[in-house]
């Protein structure tokens, strides 16, 4: 057998490591968690961007709904009436080690992280209506975010660390107001006799996207979170829900039952290439978005 000349041989181990190079610049796309019926019960799935890799994170016998990634990637909050209410825990991003951060008779909902890490706000009726509570990330150090007659839902931590965006209806429907991470300053950011609701925060802290059925039925919109000014992105005669950005900010997921049932969507931020991500005779629902190189 002829010898390989020596240039061909150079050329290879020249082509191999720069694909070896390549491979190692190029990080992981992230992965999107949702909440799944498809055991017959919600379960935490994670799924990548493009659909593929499907994996069920947790297995118990009553529902875990609303997922929330942590900012370094390496644990999920989510609630789960595991111990005969809705309490929040957090798991590995591999499924391993649950704990439970909260433990009250009242029901603990929808938990965000700061953007540091070290804090979760959550919503919870403990108190008779529901308010916004924020603890350490070890559960630790409950405290009252809001105090109001209203009752004051889904928070989202701003990815500067300033604000949470919540939902309230003490103007007697749905909008969306503000708060200073410290308790300071609710400020009304939408006001339509329409509902507006789950609002989620732009990786640059600019604009925020939530669901309205000012029109007469779901769908996503995009405030600039300064303005107010307001960007119909999605409009479709099903119900579109629950919007999170991608850590780029350049997409937004959302759940919809466009196809009969619900289904994980992507859409450009403009509302542009809409796209089905899962496609199961169960709901799917609740996305969020692994953070990535886009909000570092």
């Amino acid at each position: 057998m002829r010898a390989c000349p020596v240039p061909i041989k150079i050329s290879l181990l020249a082509l191999l490591l720069a694909v070896t190079a390549a491979s190692a610049q190029t990080p992981p796309a992230p992965r999107i968690a949702f909440a799944s019926f498809r055991t017959g019960n919600f379960e935490i799935y994670l799924i990548s961007a493009a659909g593929e890799n499907l994996t069920q994170l947790t297995d118990s016998q009553y529902p875990d709904i609303k997922p929330a990634w942590s900012p370094d990637s390496k644990q999920i909050a989510f609630c789960s009436g595991r111990d005969g209410n809705y309490e929040i825990y957090a798991i590995s991003a591999n499924g391993e080690n649950p704990s439970n951060l909260t433990n009250d008779p009242a029901g603990d909902y929808y938990p965000t992280w700061s953007p540091d890490g070290k804090q979760i706000a959550f919503h919870s009726n403990r108190t008779g209506n529901q308010e916004i509570y924020v603890i350490n990330a070890d559960g630790s150090n409950l405290r009252n975010l809001t105090n109001n007659p209203a009752g004051d839902f889904f928070p989202a931590w701003s990815p500067d660390g300033k604000q949470i965006a919540f939902t309230s209806d003490r103007t007697g429907n749905s909008e969306i107001y503000l708060i200073g991470a410290g308790g300071e300053n609710p400020t009304n950011l939408t006001n339509d006799p329409g509902e507006d609701s789950s609002p989620a925060w732009s990786p640059d802290s600019k604009q925020i996207a939530f669901h309205s059925n000012r029109t007469g039925n779901r769908d996503i919109y995009v405030s600039d979170a300064g303005t107010g000014n307001l960007t119909n992105v999605t409009n479709h005669p099903a119900g579109d829900y629950s919007p999170a950005w991608s850590p780029d900010g350049k997409q937004i997921a959302f759940y919809s039952n466009r196809d009969g049932n619900y289904e994980i969507y992507l859409t450009g931020a403009g509302g542009s290439n809409v796209t089905r991500l899962t496609n199961h005779p169960a709901f799917d629902i609740s996305p969020n978005w692994e953070p990535g190189e886009g909000n570092l």
